[in-house]
């Protein structure tokens, strides 16, 4: 049976692994030893969003006012726009 020797020769070739720092690796594999309920909690970062963040809830009675109001109110870089 091959013995076990890390996530660089289990998971890629010895060739990439050299291209990894030894330091990356070290914090792939703590961060895979937590627990996934963990991972989860690191997983997502809330990020501000003007305008979007501004109100509790909107509603629209259709998509296309949905998207006028997404073009007029939102920042471009938020990426809502038509393209």
């Amino acid at each position: 049976m091959e013995e076990d020797k890390g996530f660089h020769n289990n998971h890629i070739g010895e060739r990439e692994a050299a291209d990894v720092p030894a330091e990356w690796l070290a914090d792939f594999e703590a961060a895979a030893r937590r627990t996934l309920e963990t991972r989860f909690r690191y997983a997502f970062i809330r990020t501000y969003k003007p305008v979007l963040d501004d109100a509790e809830f909107r509603a629209f009675d259709s998509t296309a006012q949905y998207r006028q109001w997404c073009e007029e109110n939102l920042p471009d870089w938020l990426g809502y726009g038509r393209v």
